[in-house]
């Protein structure tokens, strides 16, 4: 059972774990990004291979203690510091999650654009009972989260590694139904909005052709080159008068 998490429910652990070929591909990279001295520096890249590697092999991503002590080992570590990093940071995972992580916004702009709609259509797609409980078919985990930093297009939330914005209670119960489906909504916004743009499309910059451009830059340097070239023609055409030498004084002066 894991004891890094004692207020959540137990867990078996598994007894062992190994990198396997692709996790270790990855590994490989990560660490030379490093010198040999300061490979520790790699515990939270390598904590996320890990995490990916457990989603791939149980559709669960998490990070049990077995794991985090073979990544002590790979780092030369003691293992108390890896448990440190890995329970300080709340986008790893102690104990088994659902297939989708829906990790909901609920700080001021998504509070103030709808979140609690969010939030409450989230209870009635997946049947979760509170904040951090997963769904009885083990497909959603559902907690809340600060901001993610996608405020102008919010209410928003991020399942697994993608935000999911502009939502409102209908369309956020079509997404999660998409996913039950076995689908994979596309990203973004849900009302089709390019960017952080206003809602009824741009407002400023409407003239496309009066926006900066690789070929306007490229014009101006053209014109700035020639304006040199013929300064610097004109200049050796018409070299300035050398200036008259002073009179030497005369001898007694």
């Amino acid at each position: 059972m894991s004891d890094l998490a004692p207020n959540l429910p137990a867990v078996a652990e598994p007894t062992s774990f190994a990198f396997d070929a692709h996790a270790q591909e990855q590994i490989d990279v990560i660490l030379r990004r490093y010198p040999p001295e300061r490979k520790a520096s790699a515990v939270i890249p390598v904590l996320y291979v890990v995490q990916n590697q457990m989603f791939r092999l149980s559709g669960s991503a998490w990070v049990p203690k077995v794991a985090m002590d073979v990544v002590a080992g790979l780092l030369d570590m003691a293992p108390i510091r890896v448990y440190e990093v890995g329970t300080f940071y709340t986008m790893f995972n102690l104990t088994p999650i659902g297939r989708y992580n829906l990790q909901i916004c609920t700080t001021t702009p998504c509070w103030l654009r709808g979140s609690d709609e969010v939030v409450a259509a989230c209870f009635k797609a997946t049947g979760i009972a509170h904040m951090g409980g997963t769904s009885a078919d083990g497909l959603f985990t559902m907690k809340e989260v600060e901001c993610l930093g996608a405020c102008s297009n919010a209410p928003m939330m991020q399942i697994n590694d993608d935000y999911y914005e502009d939502l409102d209670g209908p369309r956020t119960e079509a997404l999660l139904e998409a996913f039950r489906r076995g689908e994979t909504p596309t990203p973004g916004s849900t009302i089709g909005r390019q960017g952080s743009m206003a809602e009824g499309g741009p407002t400023t910059l409407t003239d496309t052709a009066a926006l900066w451009s690789p070929e306007k830059y490229a014009a101006l340097k053209e014109d700035r080159a020639r304006a040199e070239a013929e300064a610097a023609a004109a200049a050796a055409a018409n070299p300035p008068a050398e200036p008259a030498k002073p009179e030497a004084p005369k001898p007694g002066a």
